[in-house]
């Protein structure tokens, strides 16, 4: 007996290696295109071995020989499966559609969706089937037959095959239904969403969503999936007013600590829409001491209020004293703690550089350094508003300490990369411009994606008008002034860019000494002035490297304190076909597109 199954096992591992070794040959053959040499092979290994794989290899085998009469003996073979008869009949009509026998394919479609069973697995396969051959009204009038049948859980899948046929009102009638029935389908609606609708490029199906989602939202007012879409959609089309609205019914409703709040603010913040983040600070504040966000809040609440301001062309000063004034409120009703030392930052911010009051600025400062507690970051940053405020009283060589100690505190780290340009921009105001290029360049060198436009700038300042220049003198003359504009001297600024262009006539700083009495004149509110020294510079100095900026400037003027679109437009229109390596090339962009409400033709 014992040899007996010995021979019975060796006899069986033959025949198996045997087998695999004939599939690997016909998957050879296959490969090569030797369609005759695959089917002598299939034709027996398929008697013995009825797999998917096999007969997806013996079917395109007979296909690439017009074998019509085997093709279709061996899809009939697979209707004796009750489970796959269905599917089978879709695969004899693509068969016949193949040989164009257009009747025969509409008669095996037919028969397929009259044998189907009502089974949410069945319904699911044949419409597959359909999906697979682009037979996509069919596919639909599976689901439909299944639903009829009593089938249920199909609005996943619907959902996908109406997106596939651009049946937009339909996916979202199925998406809807489905994430009310099962919310964790969320993200997979809200992808769906973004691939098949595009609402940003598309308003119209923007509208159709909103409509549908807002009345999907009143017949089911418990249901926190579809206001959770809600949001998400306003924040798609960048409303974040109504964000906002549904969001804080949500936090409301689930009494939660106002983390969703905080991540719209941000988002809102990103798109400079500082009134509802503002409102949405306002709200978190609004639940008191005890919420774990409550400093924050309070703190950004301002912080909202304050960025909008410094934006303005040019600064409202009577607004930012004013918020100055609700600065003082809050410090004074908070007290000044680790968890406040941003409100005080921020007033010492407002003092030195808005209200005229650097010493009183200084000392706010430097009373929060003394907080107990205070936190590292916190402390590196108020260095660094200090040493600003020191530059600006003209005390170079302390505030070059400031920043050298965040320098090294923060040395891999955007807070060391900030000190160092600071640093590097002392150097500069003190006529050291060779140790200033030099921490410039280490600046790119390390930190190429921190780096700010400003140090950007300032290198090139340096590298075009002192490296390439023998005369050292307007380049220090030109230093000064941009300190002494700094320190809101204007009128000594002036002197010394002045003197450049009298003593050094067409010399390479004019195009920076006409931006420098630019942005001098539009902090003083004199936008007719500064308009007239941007066009200059526009006009006569096109292939300096300050024309795009010149012509970015001009039009925000334009834009944003005359309310000139059009030449504003026309502007941002001239940088992007002219300077198309501008750095201010991708807001341009979007300022025109905002503008024109279309889409840019480069």
């Amino acid at each position: 007996m014992k040899r007996y199954w010995i021979l019975a096992a060796a006899i069986t591992i033959g025949h198996t290696s045997l087998a695999q070794s004939d599939l690997e040959l016909a998957e050879f053959y296959y490969n090569e295109g030797s369609y005759a040499q695959a089917k002598l092979y299939l034709d027996q290994i398929w008697k013995r071995t009825k797999t998917k794989k096999v007969f997806d290899m013996y079917y395109d085998v007979l296909l690439a020989m017009d074998d019509f009469d085997s093709a279709e003996k061996l899809v009939k073979s697979r209707m004796r499966n009750k489970n796959t008869r269905a599917t089978a009949y879709v695969e004899l009509g693509n068969l016949y559609v193949h040989f164009e026998k257009e009747k025969e394919a509409k008669e095996a479609f037919d028969e397929a969706l009259r044998r189907l069973e009502p089974k949410r697995g069945n319904v699911i396969a044949l419409a597959n089937a359909f999906i697979k051959l682009n037979e996509l009204e069919r596919a639909l009038e599976a689901y439909t037959k299944g639903i009829d049948m009593g089938v249920t859980d199909l609005d996943y899948q619907l959902a996908d095959l109406e997106g596939r046929r651009g049946n937009y009102e339909g996916m979202i009638d199925a998406s809807l239904r489905l994430i009310h029935a099962k919310p964790q389908y969320f993200k997979n609606v809200q992808n769906s969403f973004n691939r098949n609708l595009r609402i940003q490029d598309n308003p119209n199906l923007g509208d159709l969503l909103r409509t549908k989602l807002i009345r999907a939202a009143r017949e089911f007012p418990e249901d926190t999936a579809l206001a959770e879409m809600l949001v998400w959609y306003f924040n798609q089309v960048k409303d974040f007013a109504n964000a906002f609205v549904h969001a804080k019914s949500l936090d409301l409703r689930f009494r939660e600590s106002g983390e969703r709040l905080i991540e719209l603010a941000q988002t809102a913040t990103r798109n400079e829409d500082f009134a509802t983040a503002a409102d949405c600070y306002a709200y978190i504040a609004s639940k008191g001491p005890e919420n774990p966000y409550f400093f924050t809040a309070r703190s950004q609440a301002l912080n909202m209020r304050l960025q909008p301001l410094l934006k303005t062309t040019p600064v409202d000063r009577d607004a930012i004293e004013s918020l100055g004034q609700d600065y003082e409120f809050a410090l004074n009703d908070l007290g000044l703690v680790k968890e406040t030392a941003k409100i005080a930052q921020d007033l010492a911010h407002i003092r030195a550089f808005y209200l005229q009051q650097p010493d009183e600025a200084i000392a706010l400062l430097e009373e929060i350094l003394d907080v107990q507690g205070l936190y590292k970051r916190t402390a590196a940053l108020c260095k660094l508003e200090l040493g600003d405020i020191l530059v600006f009283q003209d005390d170079i060589w302390n505030a070059s300490l400031l920043f050298s100690q965040v320098e090294l505190d923060y040395k891999d780290d955007v807070l060391g990369a900030e000190a160092k340009f600071r640093n590097a921009r002392i150097s500069y105001y003190t006529g050291d411009f060779d140790w200033a290029q030099t921490q410039l360049d280490a600046l790119k060198a390390s930190t190429s994606k921190l780096i700010s436009n400003d140090a950007i700038d300032l290198s090139l300042l340096i590298t075009d008008n002192y490296a390439l220049d023998t005369i050292m003198e307007p380049m220090w003359l030109f230093a000064q002034a941009d300190l002494l504009a700094t320190q809101y001297r204007y009128n000594e600024a002036r002197v010394k860019l002045d003197s450049i262009v009298t003593t050094w006539p067409g010399h390479a700083l004019t195009d920076e000494v006409l931006m420098e009495l630019s942005a001098m004149c539009i902090e003083q509110g004199e936008l007719d002035s500064a308009k007239h020294w941007l066009q200059e510079i526009i006009d006569l100095h096109f292939d300096d490297i300050l024309a795009d900026d010149a012509i970015f400037q001009l039009a925000l003027i334009l834009d944003k304190a005359e309310g000139d679109s059009e030449g504003a437009a026309a502007l941002y229109e001239q940088l992007l076909f002219d300077y198309p390596g501008s750095l201010h090339a991708v807001e341009a962009r979007r300022r025109y597109r905002a503008i024109r409400g279309d889409e840019l033709t480069e």
